[in-house]
């Protein structure tokens, strides 16, 4: 058994998988506001949450995006290859891969539209 095959498809491809992976999206891209916010105001509770919240949405995002491409994603194979290079620029590659590649997915269409 293939070890990508552990994790169940409604957890990469359903509804709500979409809606956690986009949330996801957005709070790791937060880091680019946060920890310069910290360098600048210093230690601040808010910004402290803020910096939490986006790492744990990076390491949502990468693994989630991670597994869909090695699993669903049908792209040509020059493509699945620059996108597993820039998704290990982070945490912008999952993100945006998130964005560009995930939410316009054959895949994820079918099993939106069929309501899931």
């Amino acid at each position: 058994m293939n070890h990508y095959e552990f994790i169940p498809r409604e957890m990469l491809v359903s509804t709500t998988a979409r809606s956690v992976y986009r949330t996801a999206a957005v709070a790791s891209l937060t880091i680019f506001v946060t920890i310069p916010a910290l360098r600048i105001a210093g230690p601040n509770p808010v910004l402290n949450v803020l910096l939490f919240l986006g790492v744990v949405g990076t390491a949502l995002i990468f693994t989630g995006m991670e597994f869909f491409l090695f699993r669903f994603d049908d792209s040509r194979a020059w493509k699945q290859v620059l996108w597993f290079c820039l998704m290990l620029i982070v945490p912008l590659g999952a993100a945006m891969y998130c964005f560009l590649v995930y939410s316009r997915s054959d895949v994820l269409k079918q099993v939106c539209a069929a309501g899931n």
